[in-house]
């Protein structure tokens, strides 16, 4: 009775000692390689590519082309109603850096 119970089992085992050996492989490659990863991890976190510093310097142009069209607008509501406007005339004066 007992074996009839665990057939299915003896069966199974032979695929389970085949597949065993490749889990141990997989598990030894993920633990060797884990400094490595982890490493080269914390260098990028670290580190700025060309890319991302172009990316951030275009954002830093874009900002400062928008300060300075708002300025230029208020600027120039201010002169057609006759004024000056001393916080956005003298912004509106600059140039975009590149």
């Amino acid at each position: 009775m007992s074996f009839t119970r665990f057939a299915s089992v003896r069966w199974m085992l032979p695929f389970a000692a085949l597949l065993l050996p490749a889990c141990i492989a997989r598990t030894a490659v993920d633990i060797v390689t884990l400094p490595v990863k982890a490493a080269s991890a914390g260098v990028d976190a670290v580190t700025t590519s060309q890319s991302e510093a172009d990316e951030k310097r275009g954002r830093e142009i874009r900002k400062q082309e928008e300060r300075i069209g708002k300025a230029r607008r208020k600027c120039e509501d201010a002169r057609k109603r006759g004024a000056y406007d001393e916080k956005w005339c003298p912004i509106a004066q600059e140039t975009v850096r590149y």
